[in-house]
């Protein structure tokens, strides 16, 4: 993994965390999942006019890559509803990177040095570190519930990165793939939130959603950027490495935490950012 692509996906966590942040900060986060990418829609098409449509041997993998991230948006509301983001965010994100480098060797045949092994592991070890600390608490919340959430997403998350990794591979455009995907991604989400309000309920959403545009769209083109620098990385360097290195996005999540939500930062999770940025060296000289 050469610097530049390094210092790309850095970046891509940064964003992540962003717009994760702003999901977390929502008063309705279900709502304000599906707006966010409901909104890609309208946000890609001007990178498919410019790229085309990627090759067809990716569609089989767009169209399960869809199906999949309406589990992911599920989850993810779920998880901000019952947890802080110091503890969803990370345990989602942490255990992803294993369950991805496991599958990418036995669906991709991706062999990774025994030092990049150990990033990945390390990474794993910080960011769960940085979730399972205590302090995690909020009104209304409910740990448990907020934990099964979000360990349910990691399985997801793992899951679309590898069908992505694929599809991305056989597209042949990086930024075509993510503008079909974005075309896609959030009109099933949105969908079904709107049918669980039911008629009574719907008008209100609306209102919401409309007070919310201005917010929203920083976070559907945060999370637009932050996938596609991802799956551009991805035909770079093994997804394995590529996913892994992306969860050092809990490190700003803690950052956002701590300064903008009021979450404790104690000693257990400045161990776990020490662990995750010495799992990012590994890989990067792995």
């Amino acid at each position: 993994m050469t610097g530049p692509v390094v210092l790309a996906v850095l970046f891509a966590a940064l964003l992540h965390a962003s717009w994760n942040a702003l999901i977390k900060s929502a008063t309705d986060k279900s709502l304000d999942t599906a707006l966010i990418h409901s909104l890609g829609l309208v946000a890609a098409l001007p990178i498919l006019l410019f790229t085309g449509l990627p090759a067809a041997a990716s569609w089989p993998y767009l169209a399960t890559s869809t199906v999949i991230h309406v589990g992911y948006y599920v989850a993810l509301s779920g998880a901000y509803k019952h947890g802080d983001l110091g503890l969803a965010y990370p345990v989602m994100r942490g255990s992803a990177p294993l369950l991805v480098a496991l599958s990418s060797l036995a669906v991709m045949g991706e062999r990774l040095s025994s030092l990049a092994w150990l990033g990945v592991a390390g990474i794993c070890a910080g960011v769960l570190t940085l979730g399972l600390s205590r302090g995690h608490g909020q009104p209304g919340g409910h740990r448990g519930k907020a934990l099964g959430f979000a360990l349910a997403n990691a399985c997801i998350i793992a899951l679309y990165t590898v069908v992505d990794g694929l599809g991305v591979r056989a597209s042949g455009n990086a930024a075509a793939y993510v503008g079909l995907l974005f075309v896609f991604d959030g009109l099933p989400f949105l969908a079904l939130v709107m049918w669980r309000r039911g008629p009574q309920g719907r008008p209100a959403a609306l209102r919401y959603m409309a007070g919310r545009l201005h917010v929203a769209w920083l976070g559907t083109l945060a999370s637009l950027a932050s996938y596609g620098i991802a799956l551009w990385a991805m035909t770079r360097a093994p997804v394995a490495v590529v996913a892994a290195l992306r969860e050092t996005s809990v490190l700003f999540a803690a950052l956002i935490g701590t300064l903008w939500l009021r979450e404790r930062f104690g000693l257990q999770r400045a161990i776990g950012t020490a662990v995750v940025v010495a799992g990012v060296m590994a890989l990067r000289f792995g």
